[in-house]
């Protein structure tokens, strides 16, 4: 087979494992089976138990080390361009395309990644920002009088990209395009874990024709903004688009991928773990009531109607806790793509050069050595400031996810709403699964009542 020839000279380095039967996908369809977002899933499960945490496989057309071990997957993260490279398959590029911030390495990353902290620190704390995040979860709460059940992760992406798209494309969320892109994204995402096979019909190939269809209307977008500021009829208010269009080092490639790179972090992660943290609240009422009394008493303190604001966020203490521990159990990324670069060693093994590396960020968060009772949603482990250097889940090093501190606000502020208005149950065949993405069973139904019931 093709990854035999792959195989170093002294296998002795090497962590014991298997290889597989199937030829170029080796043990791919069997990592991929979907299984519940907190658990290891059987794969994993089964070859940390013959193999321990770090183990040899063949995975997405490579040769392959696995990794469920904190101190090895942080070794990774943090030698980024220096050891180790992003190395997504192939058939990833033809639906991010070559400019994500995913797929590029090296000086390109810094610069694409630059211009999206910068976006990120001027609307994390900006008042107009978050006021239109506030606005548009008033406006879903007000949704949600006289009925009894909702479909939380369908209302959860709709919010999240409507406030994406007015914040960053200046779209009202009642716009048919803002419906369009919403519907495209769902497309979008579904191809990314699918066969690679482009022809028409298949997950992959819709999605690389979604990717087209919102790369045409993002386009289309920007070419009418220039025209508007060249004949000086832009808002005299500046939007983050006008600050991408200023960038004169980036290549209109690379403002069409920033852009699109910003609304799906901020659309799919986003409403990913504001559905897994109201998921897990849910199991756990005693959670619910101490939240409960945080937000009360963050309302208290302000005038009927009187909106969020920064010092608000920043009192949300418990609330911070709930949702790292959301982001624990629930793995919204499961892991990460990257390859050596040369010959690594790493204590007793050394990593062939050219060989495929996974760290598994879930294989950490579940881990029984690491973590007491790892499985249970407990919210004040996360008292304890050592625990920010036992999890991962946002990534680590220079690619670190630029947008966790404004996904952690819109979390804040929507659980404020929520658990101040009502109070819920998820259906008991509704849970969290991993594609290796997140998704529900049932798109997580919820039942809801009045809170002060």
């Amino acid at each position: 087979m093709k990854f035999l020839a792959k195989l170093p000279a002294n296998p002795q380095t090497l962590p014991r494992g298997t290889m597989g039967l199937l030829p170029f996908f080796g043990e791919t369809l069997g990592f991929l089976k979907p299984h519940s977002s907190n658990s290891l899933g059987t794969f994993l499960q089964d070859r940390c138990l013959r193999y321990g945490r770090v183990f040899k496989s063949h995975l997405f057309g490579s040769p392959a080390i696995v990794s469920c071990d904190l101190e090895l997957n942080m070794f990774i993260l943090q030698n980024e361009e220096k050891l180790f490279q992003a190395y997504y398959p192939k058939a990833m590029h033809g639906i991010l395309g070559n400019y994500s911030l995913l797929v590029v390495s090296g000086d390109l990353h810094k610069k694409l990644r630059n211009t999206i902290v910068s976006f990120i620190s001027l609307s994390k704390s900006q008042p107009k920002f978050l006021w239109c995040v506030e606005k548009l979860l008033i406006s879903m709460i007000k949704s949600w009088n006289d009925r009894t059940e909702v479909a939380f992760f369908k209302e959860a992406k709709t919010l999240t990209l409507s406030f994406m798209v007015k914040s960053l494309l200046n779209i009202e969320p009642g716009e048919p395009l803002a419906s369009k892109i919403l519907e495209d994204f769902e497309t979008y995402m579904k191809g990314f874990v699918s066969l690679p096979i482009l022809i028409p019909g298949t997950s992959y190939y819709k999605a690389v024709k979604a990717r087209e269809r919102l790369s045409s209307i993002v386009t289309e977008i920007i070419k009418e903004r220039v025209l508007k500021k060249q004949v000086g009829l832009g808002d005299d208010e500046d939007d983050f688009l006008d600050l991408i269009l200023t960038k004169e080092n980036l290549s209109d490639e690379e403002k069409l991928s920033i852009v699109l790179d910003i609304l799906l972090g901020g659309y799919e992660t986003t409403a990913t773990l504001m559905a897994l943290v109201v998921y897990f609240i849910g199991h756990a009422p005693h959670v619910f009531d101490i939240l409960k009394e945080e937000h009360e008493s963050i309302r208290q303190s302000k005038k009927d109607g009187e909106p969020l604001n920064w010092e608000d966020y920043k009192k949300m203490e418990f609330t911070y806790h709930v949702t790292c521990e959301a982001m624990r159990c629930g793995n919204v990324v499961k892991f990460v793509h990257r390859k050596a670069l040369q010959d690594v060693k790493f204590k007793d093994i050394v990593i062939p050069s050219g060989w495929k590396v996974l760290p598994i960020f879930t294989g950490v968060h579940v881990d029984q050595s690491l973590h007491d009772k790892p499985h249970e949603f407990n919210p004040w482990r996360w008292t304890d400031k050592e625990m920010r250097k036992k999890v991962t889940p946002f990534g680590g090093g220079p690619r670190l996810c630029p947008g966790a501190d404004l996904a952690k606000v819109v979390i804040g502020f929507s659980l404020h709403h929520i658990v101040l208005n009502y109070r819920w149950k998820t259906k008991a065949d509704d849970f969290p699964l991993a594609y290796p993405y997140v998704e529900f069973q049932r798109g997580l139904i919820l039942e809801i009542e009045p809170a002060s019931s």
